[in-house]
Formats: C-alpha cells, sequence, structure tokens
C-alpha cells in the first residue's frame, strides 16, 4: 500500500527512531568485552562464543517472527520483540555470572532483534510503497548503525560510572520504550495476502527465484564480515591504544561508536550508487574492495593511533555500502505475498553468519597467538573478508 508523502515521511521517521531505541542493548556486551573477559577469565573462543551467540538466538527466532509477517501486522511483532529484547539485557544484568548464562540472556536479546529489525522493515513496505521505496529502506536499514553507536556510547559512558549490571538494566529501556511508540503510533494494516500466507514461511518459493537467492547469500557474507568486525571492534582498539603507548584523546567507545556512525552516510550513499551504476556491479566492487582492506585494518595495530582508526573507519564504511543496497534489492527482487518469508531466510542466513564469524574470529586469535599479538589480530581480520571475495567472484562470472 502506497502512502502519501507526508504520511510515508512520518512512518519512516517513526520506525527509524523506534529501531534506534530497540538497540540500546544491542552493543553492550561488545563494549564490555575486555572487562568481562578479564573479569570472567575467558578464552578468545568463549568470548566469541557470548558474541555469537546474540546472533544464535537472531537466527532461531527470526523464520518465524519475521516470516508471520506475511499473515499478521508486523507492528504487533514489533513491540512483542522490544520486550524480548529488554528482557534480555534485564536478565544479563541480574543472572549472567559466566559463558554459558551470559551467552543464554544474550541469545535472548538477539532473538528480541529478529522480531524487530526485519519486521520494522516490512511495517515500512506495507505502509509506505512507491518510487521513494528504496530511498527509504536505506533510511531504515541505515539507522541500525545509528543504534549501534548509540548503545556503544551510552555503554561506555554510563560504564565509566556504573557498574555492568546497571549499565545493561538502564539499557533495557531502549526497548521498552520503542514497543508502545510502534504499536499506538502506528495505524493496524493488514499485510499483502494475508489470507493466503502460511504461519510458518515457505522457504521453497523464495529460494526458488535466482535473483532471490543472489541477494540472500550476498547478505550473508556481509554479515559475516559486518557482525564479525562490530563484535571484536572495541577489543581491537583497546590493543591498539595500549600497543601505541601514547595518549589518545578518545576512549575505545567512543571511538568504535564514531566509526559506526559512518555507516549511515555509507550506506545510504551506496544505495543512491548501486541505483546509479547497476545493483550487483556496485555490490560486488564494493565487497572486493573491503574484502582486501580488511588485511589493512588488522594490520593498522601497530599504527599512530589515528592511522589506525582512520583505516578502521575506511573499512567499515567499505563494509556499510553494500548494507542497504543489498535489501532494497532484495525487496525488490520479491513478490509482495512472499516477503516476509524473503525477510526471514535473508535474516536467518544472514544473522546465522554473524553468529559464527565472532567465534571464528575469536579461535583465530587464540590459535595465532592470542590477543596479545598483532600477528594474530591481522589474520583474525582476514577471516572476516573471504565471504565478500567469493561472492564477488561468483557474481562477476554470472555477468559475463
Amino acid at each position: 500500500m502506497s502512502a502519501e508523502p507526508p504520511r510515508a515521511g512520518r512512518i519512516v521517521a517513526l520506525l527509524c527512531l523506534a529501531e534506534a531505541l530497540s538497540m540500546t542493548g544491542f552493543a553492550a556486551y561488545p563494549a564490555f568485552l575486555p572487562a568481562l573477559r578479564e573479569t570472567w577469565g575467558m578464552s578468545g573462543a568463549e568470548a566469541g562464543f557470548i558474541g555469537g551467540a546474540f546472533f544464535f538466538g537472531y537466527m532461531v527466532a527470526v523464520p518465524f517472527l519475521s516470516g508471520i509477517t506475511d499473515r499478521i501486522d508486523a507492528r504487533g511483532v514489533f513491540a512483542f520483540s522490544c520486550l524480548l529484547a529488554a528482557g534480555g539485557s534485564i536478565g544479563f544484568a541480574l543472572l549472567a555470572r559466566g559463558v554459558e548464562s551470559a551467552a543464554l540472556f544474550q541469545a535472548i536479546a538477539g532473538a528480541g532483534l529478529a522480531g524487530t529489525y526485519m519486521p520494522g522493515l516490512k511495517a515500512l513496505t506495507d505502509r509506505v510503497g512507491g518510487t521513494r521505496q528504496a530511498r527509504f529502506i536505506a533510511f531504515y536499514t541505515a539507522t541500525f548503525g545509528i543504534g549501534t553507536s548509540v548503545s556503544l556510547l551510552a555503554a561506555g559512558w554510563l560504564g565509566a560510572l556504573l557498574t555492568w549490571p546497571t549499565v545493561f538494566l538502564l539499557l533495557a529501556l531502549g526497548p521498552l520504550l520503542a514497543a508502545p511508540a510502534v504499536f499506538f503510533g502506528l495505524g493496524p494494516q493488514a499485510p499483502h495476502g494475508a489470507g493466503h500466507a502460511h504461519w510458518l514461511p515457505r522457504f521453497g518459493p523464495v529460494l526458488a527465484e535466482p535473483e532471490t537467492r543472489r541477494f540472500i547469500l550476498g547478505y550473508s557474507v556481509h554479515c559475516w564480515e559486518l557482525f564479525g568486525l562490530r563484535s571484536w571492534m572495541v577489543a581491537f582498539i583497546v590493543f591498539a591504544f595500549a600497543a601505541g603507548q601514547t595518549t589518545v584523546p578518545i576512549n575505545a567507545t567512543e571511538a568504535a561508536a564514531a566509526i559506526n556512525l559512518l555507516g549511515l552516510p555509507a550506506s545510504i550513499l551506496g544505495n543512491e550508487a548501486a541505483g546509479r551504476l547497476g545493483r550487483l556491479r556496485w555490490i560486488a566492487a564494493i565487497m572486493a574492495a573491503s574484502g582486501l582492506l580488511c588485511w589493512l585494518a588488522g594490520l593498522s595495530a601497530t599504527w599512530p593511533w589515528w592511522a589506525m582508526l582512520g583505516v578502521l573507519a575506511i573499512y567499515f564504511m567499505t563494509v556499510m555500502a553494500d548494507s542497504a543496497a543489498l535489501t532494497a534489492g532484495l525487496v525488490q527482487a520479491t513478490p509482495l505475498a512472499q516477503r516476509g518469508a524473503a525477510m526471514a531466510i535473508y535474516s536467518l542466513l544472514g544473522f546465522g553468519a554473524g553468529f559464527v564469524a565472532p567465534l571464528v574470529f575469536g579461535a583465530t586469535l587464540d590459535a595465532a597467538g592470542g590477543s596479545g599479538s598483532a600477528t594474530a589480530w591481522t589474520l583474525a581480520f582476514g577471516t572476516l573478508g573471504a565471504g565478500g571475495l567469493w561472492w564477488a567472484a561468483t557474481a562477476r562470472k554470472s555477468a559475463n
């Protein structure tokens, strides 16, 4: 259903704000990873397992929470899932005391994101159509970076004043505010084809479409790189600052938050470039570039702090430059009645890759010499870009 421009702008603004609020607890664990790793005596693999558990929870929940939006209004799914996200943060604060318990509550928080991120996009595309839809999708998906940055900044600033359990409790307020904002702020809207949709998504018809399948695989390798990087970014910056042994005018969480904010213009402008230069051509070029830049980012650990942050920022912007282009491509390639199912498998495989990537990164760090070795960090960063290089190569082959 298409909306008139003034109403469309209000819907998009509301959903972007709600998405950012729902994510206030998203980066709390990565922000506290160095301290929690020391407190709980965790190896790199164990720390990566907790980070990956968030995406495991997302992966388990998303087939139902996203797929069901082909049958019922996505705003109800979004509101319910905000409560899950808040519950994960509250449970982590009150009950997490080691690897197993921390992983459990990270998984619950991840399930909350499964019912907010893509269902929020479905709520948008059900209500806003027309020629500007791809641009609105870019705004919404780019807001994920704002939510990440707000979460990192809040965790860093509050962590300097309060204990980590108290910070996790305070960060649960964001999704508790987002739930009523969306449920009462959006009017009811039945999804297209609701009377014929199944309660569980049917992936077969979605995967049978070659173009849709290509975007789904592209999002998987994108998420591998993005969430592996986000999970370990703060810890890497902490190591690099210590290795430089100089005074730095910014702390690690502030630096990571600033870098994540750069993903907003990178994602939006990347989608605009994809529309002008050719979507698949743009995505392939960006993935090839990020697959090479990950090695440079890893090598920068022993460089001056400003050079390290500059390279890391350029790398992150490159990773984000295909994000909205992939999601807008999927929406445009998928029939209206199958969009919920397509978004479900898109997220399932994408965040499934996000579950494995932090663990592989941490295991590589352990095997190559530990978090005190610059070489180990370089090799761990190298694991991030392999999938993008593969996708870029296959996309070019299919284009020839």
